[in-house]
């Protein structure tokens, strides 16, 4: 079955960049002049994805918005001879079909994915977060959406992490069973080091099948009294096969203020305009 559909749960308050998120969605933080959320939804639709499920939160708005026409800004641009930002804006609006649906209460990633069941129906779909770019010649999620293809299973994005760095996120046990791929046996949210089953960190890319949503739907809070997606997965394991692909790519972790910084220095450099710039700055500045 062709996987169309992809979930970005935008719902975070973005407390990590206080003040400027007090008013703005972190999403729409710019890295240069793009959306940080732009960089996302481009990815899905470089990978075949046909429809943009944003599971939004109160003053998220803006992200749709982004992502819709602005004809009155793109009557003045024309007056002004700006044609080139008004191809840019069109072609931001025709990028995918998007729709939404509203996350009430912050009850965790699960409950995100769980608010999209309706929107999705029954059939595979993508989760991308919002907080992980990653830059790769073939898009991280189509690498995921590969393996789904020649497996029917369900994939997450892997990747090694260092040991002080384990208790941050979701770990699998596993073995692998070629090279960057794994099967998955068993997955625990945010273990400490010492009882990690391995570093095999899952980064926030996913392809799940739709029998996730009624684990979802009758899962107990875990860690944080949160419904966590890496519970459900844990429970879907020992129903299904999950394999976790280790992605060939550059992950930023904008999410975090450091990876933020860093995303928007890497993404710069790759422009024409400010690269010469922005090298020259870097090297004149003092030890």
């Amino acid at each position: 079955m062709k996987l169309r559909k992809a979930v970005i749960p935008v719902a975070g308050l973005g407390t990590r960049f206080l003040p400027a998120t007090k008013t703005v969605p972190k999403e729409l933080l710019p890295i240069v002049d793009i959306p940080s959320i732009q960089y996302v939804v481009q990815e899905a639709v470089d990978a075949g994805i046909e429809e943009i499920i944003f599971v939004t939160g109160r003053g998220k708005d803006g992200i749709e918005d982004h992502f819709d026409e602005a004809p009155e800004l793109e009557q003045l641009l024309t007056e002004r001879g700006n044609h080139e930002m008004v191809k840019t804006l069109r072609m931001i609006a025709e990028m995918t079909e998007v729709v939404s649906v509203r996350q009430k209460k912050p009850l965790g990633l699960g409950h995100a994915v769980l608010c999209a069941k309706d929107l999705v129906g029954d059939e595979p779909f993508a989760v991308m977060l919002a907080d992980d770019l990653i830059e790769a010649e073939v898009p991280g999620i189509r690498q995921l959406i590969k393996i789904f293809e020649e497996t029917s299973e369900s994939v997450v994005a892997l990747m090694e992490v260092p040991e002080s760095e384990v208790h941050q996120y979701g770990i699998i046990k596993g073995r692998e069973i070629k090279k960057r791929l794994y099967q998955v046996e068993a997955t625990v949210e945010k273990p400490l080091a010492k009882d990690a089953p391995s570093r095999m960190a899952i980064i926030g890319r996913y392809v799940l099948r739709p029998e996730i949503f009624k684990i979802l739907q009758d899962l107990p809070p875990g860690r944080g009294g949160e419904i966590q997606l890496t519970d459900g997965l844990s429970q879907l394991v020992r129903e299904r096969k999950i394999f976790g692909c280790e992605f060939v790519g550059e992950r930023y972790d904008i999410g975090d203020k450091f990876g933020f910084v860093r995303a928007t220095v890497a993404y710069a450099l790759k422009r024409a305009d400010l690269r010469d710039k922005v090298l020259e700055y870097l090297k004149s500045i003092p030890n």
